[in-house]
C-alpha cells in the first residue's frame, strides 16, 4: 500500500513540475501572436547613450547591464545590425544603450557626462514618419530567450514579402531598405 501511496505521490509532483514549467514558458510568451504593424513609429527623436559592440548576440547581457548600472530608471535600447544567419556571430554588430530623452526634451547634462565617463557615445535618431513594427512581452528572463526565436524570423519574413511586393510595383521606387531591431527592457511597449 506505501508503494501504491508513493508512485502516486511521484506522479503528482512530475504533473506539478510539467504544470509550472507549461505555465511558464506561456506567460513567457511561447504562444503570444507575434503581430507586425506599419505606421507611424512608437517614439519620436530619440537620444541615447550607447556603446558598440562586436561579437554574438547572446553576449549583450553585460552590455545590457552596464547601462542599466548607470541610468537604472532609464529604458534600454538595443540596435541590432546584422543578420546572424547571414554573418559570423563574432562578427555581427550591435549598440546597447539608454534612452536619455525623447521628443523635444534635452537630456541631462549631468547623466549625459556620467555615460560618457563610462565610455558610451550620443546619438539622436530623427523622427522618421513610417517604420515596421512589433512587440513581444517580457515577463520573465526566459522571455529574452524566447522573444528573438519568435520576433525576428516573422520580422523578416513581412519585411522580405513587403519589399518583394514593392518591386513588382511599377509605379514604386525603394530608395533605401534598412534593417534594424530596437529592443527595450523597461515596460514601455512598442
Amino acid at each position: 500500500m506505501s508503494d501504491f501511496i508513493l508512485v502516486l505521490l511521484i506522479i503528482a509532483l512530475l504533473v506539478c513540475l510539467i504544470v509550472t514549467v507549461g505555465g511558464l514558458l506561456l506567460y513567457s510568451g511561447l504562444l503570444t501572436e507575434v503581430v507586425i504593424k506599419t505606421g507611424p513609429p512608437p517614439i519620436k527623436n530619440v537620444t541615447f547613450a550607447y556603446k558598440f559592440k562586436e561579437g554574438s548576440y547572446k553576449d549583450c547581457g553585460a552590455a545590457y547591464t552596464e547601462s542599466c548600472s548607470i541610468g537604472p530608471k532609464l529604458t534600454s535600447i538595443a540596435v541590432f545590425y546584422d543578420d546572424p544567419k547571414q554573418r559570423p556571430p563574432e562578427k555581427c554588430r550591435y549598440v546597447v544603450g539608454s534612452i536619455l530623452c525623447e521628443g523635444e526634451e534635452k537630456p541631462d547634462e549631468e547623466l549625459q557626462k556620467l555615460y560618457e565617463k563610462f565610455g558610451f557615445k550620443l546619438f539622436s535618431l530623427p523622427e522618421v514618419s513610417h517604420t515596421v513594427t512589433t512587440s513581444f512581452p517580457c515577463t520573465t528572463p526566459l522571455s529574452h530567450v524566447l522573444g528573438p526565436y519568435r520576433v525576428y524570423p516573422r520580422l523578416s519574413s513581412y519585411i522580405e514579402v513587403q519589399t518583394h511586393m514593392r518591386r513588382c510595383g511599377q509605379n514604386v521606387k525603394i530608395y533605401y531598405i534598412y534593417i534594424f531591431y530596437i529592443y527595450w527592457s523597461n515596460s514601455k511597449p512598442l
